[in-house]
Parts: structure tokens; C-alpha cells; sequence
């Protein structure tokens, strides 16, 4: 078969894949802000550099995009073209969000990790016990939460 993508196109391609401000991110925000929740966003001194951290809370949430960090849910899939350039990508991303989050854990930090599959697609929750959920979490003592889809 051949492969009619040129290095070109891939990567004209990828450049057009946001690491941040995503859709779910953005819902996120809006939703925590409203809620009275204050936090600064990508810090780059933290690990990882979380999607938001509240400061005052001393935690930080990524929302994590279910395909580029391999959740076990019906929004990922291997793809089936470059699939060696896939896998080490991606189990690359696996690697780091561990590798991040024990970082975090370790400076005191606590740490949400909110799937897409939580908002979106047929595992989807109601975006305000989502909300609900996250906002008790920060403001509580508690180390770690995962918030995926049911």
C-alpha cells in the first residue's frame, strides 16, 4: 500500500493538534470559574504543566483526552496506519502522565485527572455532577480523584 500522506502533510497535520485549551478543558474552566474557583493555567514550573492549578488548594487537574493518553474507553483505538510511530507515542504520553503525577505527589501537590469520556460520547456523565464532583475534590483534603465516563 501506498502511503499517500507526505512528511509535509503529516506534519501540517499534527501542528494542528492543541495540546491545550481543548474543548473539554475550555467547558471545564468556564463551569470552576463560574463556581467562584480561581486557578492559573499550563504552569510550567509544575510537572507536567497541569491544565489548572489552584494554588490556594495546593491541586491540580489535567484533562486528559482519552486517544492521546490511552484510556480503556470506547473513545480510543489503536490506529491501524504508522502503527509503530503510534504506540511509542502514545505509551510515551502514559509514561509521562505517571511519571508526572508521582512528581506532583511527591511536592505536595494533589492531583484530578478528568477523562474526556466523562463529557463526551455515550459514557458521558452529567456535566454538572462532573462539575459537582471536581469542585468538592479541590476543596477537600483528598490526594487523588479520577473522573471518567460510566
Amino acid at each position: 500500500m501506498v502511503d499517500v500522506h507526505t512528511q509535509e502533510q503529516r506534519s501540517r497535520n499534527m501542528s494542528a493538534i492543541r495540546g491545550g485549551n481543548t474543548k473539554p478543558e475550555l467547558v471545564i474552566r468556564k463551569a470552576l470559574h463560574a463556581a467562584g474557583l480561581r486557578y492559573r493555567l499550563h504552569v510550567k514550573q509544575l510537572p507536567g504543566k497541569p491544565d489548572l492549578v489552584f494554588p490556594q488548594y495546593k491541586a491540580v487537574v489535567f484533562v486528559n483526552g482519552c486517544f492521546w493518553h490511552q484510556h480503556g474507553c470506547h473513545l480510543f483505538k489503536w490506529p491501524t496506519s504508522r502503527e509503530d510511530f503510534w504506540k511509542k507515542k502514545i505509551t510515551r504520553n502514559v509514561q509521562n502522565d505517571n511519571l508526572f503525577s508521582a512528581r506532583l505527589l511527591e511536592q505536595g501537590w494533589r492531583v484530578a485527572t478528568l477523562w474526556e469520556c466523562a463529557l463526551k460520547g455515550r459514557t458521558r456523565r452529567d456535566h454538572d455532577e462532573v462539575i459537582e464532583t471536581l469542585k468538592t475534590w479541590i476543596k477537600s483534603s483528598e490526594e487523588i480523584i479520577i473522573i471518567q465516563g460510566i
